[in-house]
């Protein structure tokens, strides 16, 4: 209950700052005088880390919820190793080192979305500012639904016993790299559906409810094999639609 809670009161807290940028970016009359919203363009080093924060807190709120049963299953064991009076590993430092990693995807993406701009690929608003470059990430998107990269990284993330008992680590150190671990494999799981923002608006708080709800259930549900596939052919689909409109 005690990692549960902590699990929830993060993401809830994350989810409150998305909840407040996206009504920022929703009333940009208010919003452009907010302290934590970036400037449109010509971005400085403040900006940078302000679209960093953005980027790192995003993440969180969105695959936290996605690891819970991770955690929750390296809790139990760690538990139970340290009622046999075993070495164990803290629950904390391994949800450490699983935001660890989505930290550093949320550096390439305030990198690839300075760049973007920059290009004029992606607007001020952090939309998609051609149908062709849309069209292409959906298009991109959805073919990795199909390859075996996808599909081992999602088989790693869908079995949390396995992938625990398969490469425990004692010690504050093990489990920082066993958290780190799981973030690779979610980050090969998920990194490329969390480019599809530039195409649905970075601050778009329903596209990002939406992308953590199927997250979940790709990740939960890894009896149901149709659904990266289902995914992947939507994606597809709509990706040469959206680049039709050229």
């Amino acid at each position: 209950m005690i990692v549960l809670s902590g699990l929830t009161v993060a993401a809830a807290l994350a989810w409150v700052y998305l909840l407040y940028m996206g009504w920022g970016m929703a009333h940009m009359d208010a919003g452009a005088a907010m302290a934590i919203m970036p400037r449109m363009t010509h971005w400085q080093v403040a900006d940078l880390l302000l679209v960093l924060a953005m980027w790192a807190i995003m993440m969180a709120a969105m695959m936290l919820p996605s690891v819970v049963p991770m955690v929750l299953a390296f809790a139990s064991m760690s538990s139970r190793r340290r009622a046999q009076h075993l070495s164990y590993a803290p629950t904390s430092v391994f949800v450490l080192g699983y935001l660890t990693v989505w930290s550093g995807f949320s550096v390439f993406a305030t990198l690839a979305q300075w760049g973007l701009l920059e290009a004029r690929l992606v607007t001020p608003m952090m939309v998609s500012a051609t149908p062709l470059f849309a069209g292409a990430l959906l298009v991109i998107a959805g073919m990795f639904q199909f390859t075996p990269l996808k599909h081992a990284c999602l088989a790693r993330c869908a079995s949390p016993v396995g992938f625990l008992l398969a490469g425990w680590r004692d010690g504050i150190l093990g489990a920082w790299i066993q958290g780190f671990r799981h973030g690779m494999y979610c980050v090969g799981c998920c990194g490329l559906l969390m480019t599809l923002l530039f195409v649905f608006g970075v601050m778009n708080v329903l596209w990002i409810v939406a992308l953590t709800i199927y997250i979940m259930l790709e990740k939960m549900l890894p009896q149901v094999r149709w659904i990266p596939f289902a995914q992947g052919v939507l994606l597809i689909c709509w990706g040469v639609e959206v680049a039709a409109r050229v």
